[in-house]
């Protein structure tokens, strides 16, 4: 039996009727449409899925559709505003820390959470934040510094 649930995707509000099973990973992309959260494993073990939940970075391929109802979810869409990209965005383009990109979304994702919660963190919460994203591409020295640089960025621009 489908249920009537509510959210709040990157600041628009969709309500929907889901089957009980229906994991947030598959209506974000396949019901949403926003193909930035990207399908992994499906075990919650690569981090390609992440998004934020109420500001938490988690796997959306580990939660059901109807776990999220009444929250509010942030994807790798919803961060830019205005046609700018965001200094995580930006720091992550200028430190090359993209290749091949499929990574790229959760990390940045992962990095955002860290960097509202802990605007100065240091190497090893930066590592701790990003542990459950994996990346097969830059060997996470650029991402680090990457996600450092926009921590500072983040921090000038107030």
């Amino acid at each position: 039996m489908d249920r009537l649930i509510n959210l709040k995707i990157n600041g628009e509000t969709y309500e929907l009727n889901v089957k009980p099973n229906t994991l947030l990973l598959d209506l974000i992309r396949d019901e949403i449409g926003l193909t930035g959260t990207k399908r992994g494993c499906d075990t919650g073990e690569c981090g390609a899925c992440t998004v934020l939940i109420e500001g938490k970075a988690v796997n959306s391929c580990l939660v059901l559709a109807i776990e999220a109802d009444g929250k509010n979810i942030l994807t790798i869409e919803g961060l830019a505003k205005n046609g700018k990209v965001h200094p995580i965005q930006e720091g992550f383009i200028e430190e090359g820390a993209v290749q091949c990109g499929f990574c790229t979304p959760g990390m940045i994702l992962s990095a955002k959470a860290l960097l509202d919660e802990n605007p100065n963190p240091t190497e090893e919460e930066i590592k701790k934040a990003i542990a459950g994203n994996l990346c097969r591409c830059t060997g996470y020295k650029k991402i680090i510094k990457a996600i450092i640089s926009a921590a500072e960025k983040m921090r000038r621009r107030g």
